[in-house]
């Protein structure tokens, strides 16, 4: 394996890094003191191409990988927008992707261009408040009506749905008391219609430029041809899009660790304490070390879950592996930056506690590093399963 960036992805770094140039760390401090979603930030991006970076070339397209996707989350996290820039837009790496690899032509034509060019934001419509994790156990019901479906229930943790005009939906369309495996689930990709979704926005720790919702569906129509696939199997549909946003939030995690370190490593050679940096002491010097160590670790990690996804191997063990080193390393360099800064660590015009809080969404979201552990130790080790 090739550990040396090729020059498509030292150009892809390099378009990314410009692209968030003009959005400094003034731009995301502003952001997380009076919120708003990044529109001009989303608009740059999709405006430059690169909405698109995993999606098919005959529908607008870069028609890459999920690695390269990766590098380019990891980049726009690392420039210091942190999870708050790389949240406004990964919806458009992984939760598509369902309808590109099920999605007939017809839908592909239909809902692909508008969302690469920025036109359509997406949400992710899957966690309930009464499921968790527990997906096969979702409440949320559309019924067949001729030709379409109405929905009622439930959804929670719902990012971006304030400004999306657009929800992949996982809703139940047969009892789950009628239903054998994994059956009985449905996914559909619609119109937000917020005559029919009340929309509730959750005020959280961090990443306020990027809403989080509850939403509450009473009456949703949507049409048959928004259903993708076959009616019933819509749950092994999303299983497609979720080894890859484990993936990219591990690359997002690193590359916000990265720009905790890099602000922490720079302060600890200009600070100077007792007539000298204080980057000199070894106190200072040794967390920060290991925290590019654990950094690196995962960012290996994350290579490697992408090379195996993009060549259609298994990789679910080394995705999961990558969101839970990803994050654990992130958190860690975070709390070193703190601890480099001291007192100044705790002031928001520093940045490094917005990364703090901010390094929490990979640790949580989308799954919780014991279910990680769980999965491991069963699907990996061959131990009895504890849940």
């Amino acid at each position: 394996m090739d550990f040396l960036w090729n020059e498509q992805q030292e150009q892809i770094r390099d378009a990314i890094e410009r692209v968030c140039a003009p959005f400094d760390d003034d731009y995301w401090l502003n952001k997380d003191r009076e919120g708003g979603f990044p529109h001009d930030f989303h608009q740059a991006l999709a405006d430059a191409g690169w909405l698109g970076i995993a999606m098919p070339e005959e529908f607008g397209g870069a028609g890459l990988g999920i690695s390269e996707a990766a590098l380019m989350m990891h980049t726009i996290a690392a420039t210091g927008a942190g999870l708050s820039g790389a949240s406004a837009v990964h919806m458009n790496i992984f939760g598509l992707h369902p309808v590109v690899v099920f999605g007939s032509d017809e839908q592909k034509r239909r809902w692909l261009p508008p969302l690469i060019a920025g036109r359509d934001k997406a949400c992710f419509g899957v966690t309930e408040p009464n499921a968790g994790l527990n997906t096969l156990r979702l409440r949320t019901r559309a019924e067949r009506r001729g030709d379409h479906y109405v929905v009622h229930g439930q959804k929670v943790w719902i990012s971006t749905a304030q400004v999306a005009s657009k929800i992949l939906l996982l809703a139940r369309t047969k009892p789950v008391e009628e239903c054998a495996g994994t059956e009985g689930l449905s996914l559909f990709y619609t119109d937000v219609d917020r005559s029919t979704m009340e929309i509730r926005e959750i005020d959280k720790l961090g990443r306020k430029c990027v809403d989080s919702n509850q939403v509450f569906i009473d009456g949703l129509r949507i049409p048959v041809e928004d259903r993708i696939g076959e009616e019933h199997k819509g749950f092994s549909y999303i299983l497609h899009g979720l080894n890859p946003e484990r993936i990219l939030i591990a690359s997002e995690a690193v590359g916000l660790g990265r720009a905790a370190l890099a602000k922490a490593s720079r302060y600890a050679n200009e600070r100077v304490v007792f007539d000298r940096p204080i980057g000199k002491n070894q106190g200072v010097q040794h967390p920060l070390a290991l925290s590019w160590m654990q950094l690196e670790s995962a960012h290996l990690m994350v290579q490697k879950a992408a090379f195996l996804y993009d060549r259609h191997l298994p990789c679910a063990a080394e995705a999961n592996a990558a969101k839970y080193l990803g994050a654990e390393a992130c958190g860690k360099a975070c709390e070193a930056a703190i601890f480099t800064l001291g007192g100044m660590g705790y002031a928001k015009e520093y940045h490094v506690e917005r990364y703090m809080r901010e390094s929490w969404i990979p640790r949580l979201a989308p799954v919780s590093p014991q279910m990680i552990l769980n999965f491991i130790a069963e699907k990996v080790l061959g131990l009895p399963k504890s849940y």
